[in-house]
């Protein structure tokens, strides 16, 4: 219980944008039939979510996020922003260290949707 057990991404353009997921982190995507939108189901390696069509205008950039923000636990940073920025993501908040614990930054998928990246290590400093 409270624990966060399904996530939901709003794009543009899903077919593109299941690709970009698929390439980054490895998901798997199942288009689900018979909705009013486009949907696909998310399986990561331990968590649920969706991708859906965006029911409205895509948010203005530069105005901070009106949402929740998921960080995803990397093995490598620096090789999965690579192939984030590869696939046409963008950066919103370079790399930066939290001492002792973790790094973490912050990427912009083709739609401007915000998420983030962290590499445990006890060593960031």
């Amino acid at each position: 219980m409270n624990t966060l057990s399904y996530f939901e991404i709003q794009s543009s353009d899903p077919e593109r944008d299941v690709r970009f997921y698929r390439e980054v982190f490895g998901w798997s995507f199942t288009k689900v039939d018979g909705l009013p939108i486009d949907y696909y189901q998310i399986q990561t390696a331990t968590l649920s979510g969706g991708l859906l069509a965006r029911p409205a205008q895509t948010p203005p950039t530069h105005c901070g996020t009106n949402a929740f923000t998921c960080s995803f636990e990397v093995t490598d940073f620096d090789a999965t922003a690579e192939k984030i920025l590869a696939l046409g993501g963008q950066i919103a908040m370079e790399k930066f260290a939290i001492p002792g614990k973790c790094w973490q930054g912050y990427f912009l998928d083709a739609n401007h949707n915000t998420f983030g990246l962290v590499q445990v290590d006890p060593d960031a400093e």
